[in-house]
């Protein structure tokens, strides 16, 4: 017999073989097969084996549901749990917003607002991607039209973050940095439209995989923050 369940928690190629392999190892089970851009578990067993030993053999790094389980949750528990798993970005971004303003605490203007927030934008986040250089590519590559279709691309994504926090913190070639930021994050933000859109459930890389946060609109709206101060500095307002 087989059956199919949601599996939370994947955030990288390396959690999909690891959660394949615990699961393959429970006694009665056939073959297990891991899809982690769907984020489920097909399961072939012998005899009926429960959910709750599927759970125990993963440990409580990740979170195994029958597929109407999972739909049958209470909304008001995934709320809860996705507002908590976000706390860290919006604690990131608040200090973010905090930096930038102390930096230009002595003569505040918009401009040199935005290009701190941008520079340290960057800095932060990509500081996250460096810690997990291996893992990084392959969840960026689950929602980034370029990184899919351009490996590579995946793999430098965090230099490049590095590079353009520099440009804007330290003031050089501010527009190759805003204009180069319109063709980053537009490019990733359409990733994540087509994700949302299709409610799919996998883990957002805007913080690496240190951290497991999901895809929501949270996403957008931060990159979307990006985009209009670009915006808003190239055209001059």
């Amino acid at each position: 017999m087989k059956h199919t369940y949601n599996v939370t928690g994947m955030t990288c190629n390396g959690c999909r073989v690891g959660v394949e392999d615990k699961l393959g190892r429970i006694p009665g089970v056939v073959k297990a097969t891991v899809d982690l851009e769907k984020a489920e578990a097909e399961i072939e067993m012998k005899t009926h084996i429960s959910t709750g030993a599927f759970q125990n053999a993963l440990g409580e790094k990740y979170k195994i549901y029958e597929k109407n389980d999972l739909l049958l949750m209470p909304m008001e528990t995934e709320e809860k749990s996705e507002m908590q798993q976000l706390f860290p970005l919006f604690l990131i971004i608040g200090y973010i917003t905090v930096g930038a303003v102390l930096l230009n605490r002595a003569a505040f203007n918009s401009v040199g607002f935005m290009l701190d927030f941008m520079g340290l934008f960057y800095i932060v986040f990509s500081f996250f991607k460096m810690l997990d250089l291996k893992g990084f590519p392959d969840s960026f590559r689950m929602y980034d039209p370029l990184a899919k279709k351009v490996p590579v691309y995946a793999v430098v994504y965090p230099f490049i973050e590095t590079v353009l926090g520099l440009m804007f913190l330290l003031r050089y070639e501010v527009d190759v940095a805003l204009y180069a930021t319109l063709i980053v994050l537009g490019i990733t933000t359409i990733g994540v439209i087509k994700v949302l859109s299709s409610h799919k459930a996998i883990q957002c890389a805007c913080l690496g995989t240190a951290l497991k946060l999901p895809m929501t609109q949270a996403t957008l709206i931060e990159n979307g923050i990006m985009i209009i101060m670009a915006i808003l500095m190239l055209t001059g307002f």
